[in-house]
């Protein structure tokens, strides 16, 4: 026994152990084999208890549970279950938790179950030989049950996407299955319970397989068959230890309604070639075969480690007459489709067009779809109501017009990963309320498998530039641990050999893909992008508090900066000549050159190498490796001070340059206020103006308050007109647009012209780079939870183990409330101005310390529940008042 902890016996009645899950978080079937953590918190109504370390159990779950030894620890995050599981492995766990008034009970036991690997399946992959972009086959096999199992499950995964049914009924609610991952080395496979769907006698399994991202038309320049020729789907149906069905050549095909599935043009769905009777025993198709099998390494198949994607939202939607079709509006920019119910009679033909925004003239803005037909087409088989839906696709839309029939009622269906919220905020100003709405939805919109770029045009991309930027919202906003990891393990899968990381990951891009300015642009290596390797994993890190994401990372972090390293050869820094995206969309930039920022692209690289150099020290020196720290410290010493040297007199004088050099650490200790007064007078110099692009806009609100310069970053938050994040708001937004000025000041929309073809032969209609749905200017949303609301991790000590408290206040902003579920538990505050004086309610989690800097001046006199403030407070609601505060002088700028 530990000496620090209590007695086995004793007794803590006051804390309950809750929220036990794996790190591939709640519900899943079906998990890793490998790698096994444990995270939970607890609560405790002794205000004085203070966690010392836990205990661990586990064993079968039919049986007790063997504890190991109790640890002395307060981490509870990522815990390392030190046994791999057997291949479909079912193991319960439980946990207690040591306090200063003694132990806990234990939890309610988890049960995890683990998945299978590729050479653990006997299915084969399976299916119809049909054109790429074609009809979707539709496969099916009967088997016959003597009694029903106590327990099923199916194995399903595909090369493209695939729906299941079991007798009927569809086994998953999961969508766009089994999502999409760097294919050439990794594809998921689902383990679903569909023990409810057996029964004794004859049971139908049908598949349906579209192309998707395997094989279907994909990209900005729209190739087939990136990953392979063929499409296909794996099933096997398992209970009590035995393979009751399984793909193989023994299975039929056949083709159904669906006509073609596009992941960017939509659906087709002739209802005259649905036949029910494919889910009932004794079906044959006349123009059925035999399925056939298509050849894959089964190494490549893996269990899935992160939630899937499913239906997250439905809103109703009005319907209005314009230009003899139905106009549709859910009120909201959404991924997903529209559910229709209409009435027509046999032969019509339904259309379906979506859009993000109207024209002025009020018809549908489709040229920022590029080549994207965003079209759904349904042919009714009868007279009467019929309710429709697409397959294997999503639109990025508010709107949708409708023709054919006469329009019952519509529903928008929004999609997404199916990742819980992990925060709240709001506050006095509806505006930026609003706007962080706005960031959620576009989050929401573009995870869906990947953190993709847009929901709509030909693109839907997952690029590491834009997953950087935004990263540390993401992981306040919801809980993303699971969906960046298993994004990592691609982005790691898709490094070259030299450790070069692609500007997408899946990786698509060739070079003569991607036109800048009219040259082929190799999309390995760029600043910005490819640091992503180093910044998510850090993200991640500071927000969850798990060093998991580090240790399965580091090898991905090394090889980027070394690579790094040896592209600047005998210099310090990089050499010039790349092309960069560089501080991307910088709204001074020609808007048909958007690389062309006003900062040096040769100094972000550089700060970017420095920057990733940084990162990956901290993670060595957090994964217990202080010598090699030592150095990668040193080596971003060497080329931070290099890069200032020779660029950085020039680019403080813009708004990004002066944010990377503050916030990346690159300014001389002795210049950082001269550097920051200037950002600061640049900013008041244009009203709040903001001049930053994808890489700046992360960072310019953090380079002002980290410096004391309230003012200005309120006044850059506030501002209404553009470019700036409210002016999106008054231009009646529900998401975050991807240029500043996407609908200009006089209502026109942006032509979204972009000197940047995807293909030499692409009409000037499908050139144009305009999306109203982009989260990377939402980044802003993490200053907002750590500054406005005042809540934020602690990089030393993650996972909001120890929290920063600390808010400000200002003019035009006197009341805010936010709330962030963290590793430890609820994590609130409230707070508001009442005549002059600054209250708030603040809510500590157990196993959380939180470090107060309040808004306090001179004059001011601080109490934390009736006593003088503290430096710190430990769990509980505490009860915080100001007097005299500091309050912001900046307030929003309104248009006249």
């Amino acid at each position: 026994m530990t000496a620090s902890l209590p007695a086995p016996t004793s007794s803590d009645t006051a804390t309950r152990v809750v929220g036990l899950r794996t790190q591939h978080g709640p519900g899943l079937l079906g998990v890793p084999r490998t790698g096994l953590r444990l995270s939970w918190h607890a609560e405790s109504d002794d205000a004085d208890a203070r966690l010392l370390g836990y205990q661990l159990a586990s064993g079968d779950e039919r049986g007790e549970l063997t504890a190991s030894d109790p640890v002395a620890a307060v981490r509870t995050t990522g815990i390392e279950v030190a046994a791999d599981l057997a291949p479909r492995e079912r193991r319960a766990f439980a946990v207690r938790v040591a306090t200063t008034a003694g132990w806990s009970a234990w939890s309610d036991p988890l049960v995890v179950e683990a998945g299978v690997d590729g050479p653990d399946l006997v299915a084969a992959v399976i299916g119809l030989d049909t054109p790429a972009d074609g009809p979707v086959p539709l496969l099916r096999t009967e088997f016959t049950l003597d009694r029903v199992p106590q327990s099923a499950r199916l194995r399903l995964s595909a090369l493209g996407l695939v729906d299941a049914w079991i007798n009927g009924a569809r086994a998953t609610d999961a969508l766009l299955t089994p999502g999409w991952t760097s294919y050439q080395q990794r594809i998921l496979v689902d383990t679903l319970d569909v023990t409810a769907l057996l029964h004794e006698g004859v049971n139908v399994i049908v598949l349906a397989v579209a192309d998707g991202w395997y094989r279907g038309s994909f990209g900005f320049a729209r190739r087939q068959a990136i990953y392979g020729g063929r499409s296909g789907a794996l099933a096997q149906v398992e209970a009590d230890g035995e393979v009751l069905a399984k793909t193989d050549a023994s299975w039929q095909a056949g083709l159904g309604a669906i006509r073609s599935a596009s992941i960017y043009d939509g659906t087709v769905i002739d209802l005259r070639l649905d036949d029910p009777a494919v889910h009932r025993p004794g079906f044959t198709g006349a123009d059925w075969g035999a399925a056939s099998v298509v050849e894959v390494d089964r190494a490549r198949f893996a269990p899935r480690s992160a939630p899937p994607v499913r239906i997250v939202a439905e809103r109703p939607m009005t319907t209005t007459p314009h230009a003899g079709r139905t106009r549709l509006d859910s009120g909201q920019n959404l991924s997903g489709w529209v559910r229709l119910v209409v009435r027509g009679r046999a032969g019509d033909v339904v259309t379906v067009r979506h859009a993000e925004v109207l024209e002025p003239s009020g018809d549908l803005h489709v040229k920022a779809l590029r080549s994207a037909k965003a079209t759904d087409v349904y042919t009714l088989d009868r007279d009467g109501e019929h309710t429709l839906e697409p397959a294997f696709t999503f639109h990025g839309f508010r709107y949708a017009d409708v023709e054919g029939a006469e329009v019952v009622s519509a529903t928008a269906v929004a999609i997404s990963s199916d990742l819980a919220p992990r925060s709240t905020f709001d506050s006095s100003h509806e505006a930026l309320n609003r706007f962080h709405s706005n960031v959620f939805w576009s989050q929401r919109d573009n995870f869906v498998s990947v953190p993709t770029d847009c929901p709509q045009r030909d693109e839907r991309l997952g690029w590491t530039g834009d997953a950087q930027a935004f990263a540390a919202t993401a992981n306040t906003l919801m809980d993303t641990e699971a969906f960046w990891m298993s994004w990592l393990r691609d982005l790691e899968i898709d490094q070259t050999d030299e450790g070069g990381v692609p500007a997408v990951v899946p990786d698509i891009i060739r070079p003569q893909d991607m036109l800048m300015g009219g040259v082929p642009t190799e999309n390995m290596g760029r600043a910005g992008w490819a640091d992503a390797a180093t910044i998510v994993p850090l993200a991640v890190y500071e927000s969850y508090g798990s060093d998991e994401v580090l240790a399965r990372q580091r090898s991905s972090m090394r090889r980027w900066v070394e690579h790094l390293r040896r592209r600047a050869g005998d210099s310090v820094v990089l050499p010039g000549g790349d092309f960069q995206f560089s501080d991307w969309l910088d709204p001074d930039a020609p808007g048909e050159r958007p690389w062309e920022a006003k900062v040096s692209a040769d100094f972000v690289a550089n700060a970017f190498y420095a920057q990733s150099a940084r990162l990956l020290a901290r993670a060595e020196r957090a994964l217990g490796d202080d010598t090699t720290a030592d150095e990668y410290e040193a080596l971003a010493d060497r080329v931070g001070a290099a890069t200032f040297e020779r660029w950085g007199e020039e680019a403080v004088l813009t708004q990004s340059g002066a944010a990377i050099a503050l916030e990346f650490g690159l300014a001389p200790a002795a210049r950082r206020e001269e550097i920051a007064a200037g950002l600061a007078a640049n900013v008041r110099r244009e009203n709040g103006r903001i001049a930053t692009g994808f890489l700046g806009t992360p960072l310019v609100l953090f380079a002002l308050s980290h410096a004391g310069h309230l003012d200005e970053a309120y006044l850059m938050l506030l501002r209404r007109e553009a470019p700036s994040w409210l002016y999106q708001v008054d231009r009646g937004a529900t998401t975050v647009w991807e240029r500043w000025d996407a609908i200009l000041p006089d209502g026109s929309i942006h032509s979204g012209a972009m000197d940047a073809l995807p293909t030499e032969d692409a009409s000037e209609d499908e050139t144009g780079m305009l999306s109203f749905n982009h989260y990377a200017y939402g980044a802003m949303i993490d200053w907002v939870y750590r500054t406005v609301a005042g809540l934020a991790p602690d990089a030393a000590d993650p996972g909001y183990r120890t929290v920063h408290v600390a808010p400000r206040p200002a003019a035009g902003l006197d009341r805010a409330s936010a709330s962030i579920q963290t590793p430890q538990g609820r994590l609130a505050i409230d707070w508001r101005l009442v005549d002059g004086v600054f209250e708030a309610t603040l809510e500590v989690p157990f196993g959380s310390r939180a470090l107060l800097e309040l808004p306090v001046t001179s004059g001011s006199a601080a109490t934390v529940d009736g006593a003088a403030a503290p430096a710190e407070l430990r769990h509980g609601t505490h009860r915080i008042v100001v007097t005299a505060p500091a309050i912001a002088a900046a307030e929003a700028v309104v248009p006249a």
